[in-house]
């Protein structure tokens, strides 16, 4: 079997912070300056979940990465608009699992109806930057010096994608577990998962 990809589950918060936490504490990838603890995070799956996608990849019980959307912005007028999110193990990269986990997620995302994906890059990330241009986002901006981390400026660069067109008077986009195990969800995860190569 290949490996697979669904929405997250409250028992995997724990590999999920296994993945997160040394990105925190090691990297400029995330600007949080400590990472969650467990009851943290997972309470920030579920308040994710209320509405938008949380997505992990896993083989042999293994969870490989995941990916989520998160509002842009809390004012109404931006509810059509997510910025997105993918980490993977260390173990498990250059395999294709940001790529179909990415792809999974702006399948889900155009099917709740939302019109543009977001992604903010702290710069310098050449594999990021490749990922989501290859996935069709186009870099819109960058704002020098923002943000202060492991004793240094960072630049942050804002990449755009058009995931549908925009209606003249678009519907509130719905949340995600309007589909949850249909059989549209499932063709989006199971279409993903299968540009997935195991070791």
């Amino acid at each position: 079997m290949s490996p697979k990809i669904r929405l997250v589950r409250d028992d995997d918060t724990p590999a999920l912070l296994e993945i997160y936490a040394p990105i925190v504490r090691e990297t400029a990838i995330s600007f949080e300056l400590a990472p969650p603890d467990l009851a943290q995070y997972r309470d920030r799956i579920r308040l994710t979940l209320e509405r938008l996608p949380w997505l992990v990849c896993e083989d042999r019980a293994a969870i490989l990465g995941f990916a989520y959307a998160s509002p842009f912005r809390a004012r109404a007028a931006y509810q059509w608009s997510v910025e997105t999110t993918v980490y993977v193990s260390p173990k498990h990269q250059r395999r294709g699992v940001a790529r179909g986990l990415y792809a999974a997620l702006l399948g889900c995302l155009n099917l709740q109806g939302f019109t543009t994906a977001l992604a903010v890059i702290a710069l310098p990330n050449a594999a990021s930057v490749a990922l989501h241009e290859s996935m069709g986002f186009c870099r819109v901006g960058m704002f020098e010096s923002i943000g202060y981390k492991l004793d240094r400026w960072h630049d942050v660069g804002v990449w755009c994608l058009q995931l549908r067109d925009r209606p003249q008077t678009p519907a509130p986009p719905r949340a995600i577990f309007t589909w949850e195990g249909s059989a549209d969800l499932t063709d989006i995860f199971e279409r993903a998962a299968r540009a997935i190569r195991r070791p």
